[in-house]
């Protein structure tokens, strides 16, 4: 009889608990693990090198750079190729010399939302209310077997997404988000990991990028990610094209 009460207690206790989570709460929690919010403001240039890995184990060169506040470029190299995608935080395109393309050109509608997500340098979380973020704590729910905590996201720009927090360390282990790609609705999922600490700051070095339910799916894993280098603004901006006479 005592085992059954003490059994229900822990349950109830546990109920209590989950509930009592809020999303500032988790938030806070989650700032507090990855190195505090003095760590993350003081960083402000970040260069993360590695690869794209594709089906059939094909790699392809990457490397990203992100400066404040909202400026992102990401270089790809396929057969001595290299392309560009990049925002200025106000225009984002693209150079794709694999397609005949050499001179820069400005994103599709789809692409441009991908890069302005890429560009948010502390992530949607971070200062979520300055950004006009919406953030809410939906429940708990189970990633692969794992507890998690679910954010429930809504940007700005009114795109929603969800966020799967580690109970342990609060965390991002994934994060899912819908999207309409020519003209169907598709669920994108962005598995995060392999947490490294760079200047104070834990970031994850793994990610992993796919429709729901796809086998094929995209892993990014960066083998260096460095902060405060100096990179030049004008990198960012889109390259002027000079037509011949």
């Amino acid at each position: 009889m005592r085992k059954a009460i003490f059994a229900f207690a822990v349950l109830a206790l546990s109920a209590v608990s989950a509930t009592a989570q809020t999303a500032d709460s988790i938030v806070a929690k989650y700032i507090k693990t990855v190195g505090g919010m003095e760590k993350i403001q003081a960083v402000k240039a970040l260069r993360r090198t590695g690869k794209i890995i594709a089906g059939g184990g094909f790699e392809i060169p990457l490397v990203e750079e992100n400066k404040r506040p909202n400026l992102v470029r990401q270089d790809i190299t396929i057969q001595g190729l290299i392309g560009s995608n990049a925002y200025d935080g106000k225009t984002g395109w693209k150079i794709a010399p694999w397609q005949g393309k050499k001179d820069a050109e400005t994103m599709g509608e789809a692409e441009l939302k991908s890069i302005v997500d890429s560009s948010d340098f502390d992530g949607p979380l971070v200062n979520y209310k300055q950004k006009g973020n919406r953030v809410e704590y939906v429940g708990m729910d189970e990633v692969e077997g794992t507890d998690t905590l679910k954010l429930k996201v809504t940007m700005a720009s009114g795109e929603v997404q969800y966020f799967y927090l580690d109970t342990d360390y609060y965390v991002p282990i994934k994060i899912a988000t819908k999207r309409v790609i020519r003209g169907a609705e598709v669920e994108i999922e962005t598995v995060l990991g392999d947490y490294k600490e760079v200047d104070g700051w834990y970031i994850p070095h793994s990610v992993e990028v796919g429709a729901k339910g796809s086998q094929f799916k995209q892993k990014i894993a960066y083998e260096k990610i460095e902060a405060n280098l100096p990179i030049d603004e004008r990198r960012f901006s889109m390259p002027t094209v000079v037509k011949k006479p």
